[in-house]
């Protein structure tokens, strides 16, 4: 059996189920929020609306994700944390082409290391 139909396997999904409904989440809500700066000319109240139809698919995602989640880990709401650190910037970093500088790696390191923490004490 391969290491990827090994995680297919339906007791697997409610452990994978929530990281990859999270990250899906997660893209929108980056989108929702600032997408609409590179459209500077459209006004505030349409890229407002907008941005709540993108909110709105985020939601559907987020929703399933934390309810899925919480019955099988205890630690979803860090998951959720470091899900958004790794989006976050790798959303900035194609949508806005600007990479992550070194300092700013650090800094998420030292998050993941805190989440590793977290994670280590429920065990």
């Amino acid at each position: 059996m391969s290491f990827a139909s090994s995680l297919i396997q339906p007791s697997h999904w409610p452990y994978i189920a929530p990281i990859v409904l999270l990250f899906l989440s997660n893209l929108f809500m980056n989108l929702a929020w600032y997408g609409h700066l590179k459209f500077k000319a459209v006004s505030l109240a349409v890229v407002i609306l907008v941005s709540w139809g993108i909110a709105f698919v985020e939601y559907c995602f987020a929703v399933p994700a934390n309810r899925i989640g919480s019955a099988v880990a205890g630690g979803a709401k860090t998951i959720q944390e470091v899900i958004t650190l790794i989006v976050s910037a790798g959303f900035t970093a194609v949508y806005f082409n600007e990479p992550l500088s070194w300092m700013q790696a650090a800094g998420f390191a030292l998050i993941a290391l805190g989440a590793a923490l977290v994670f280590h004490g429920q065990t």
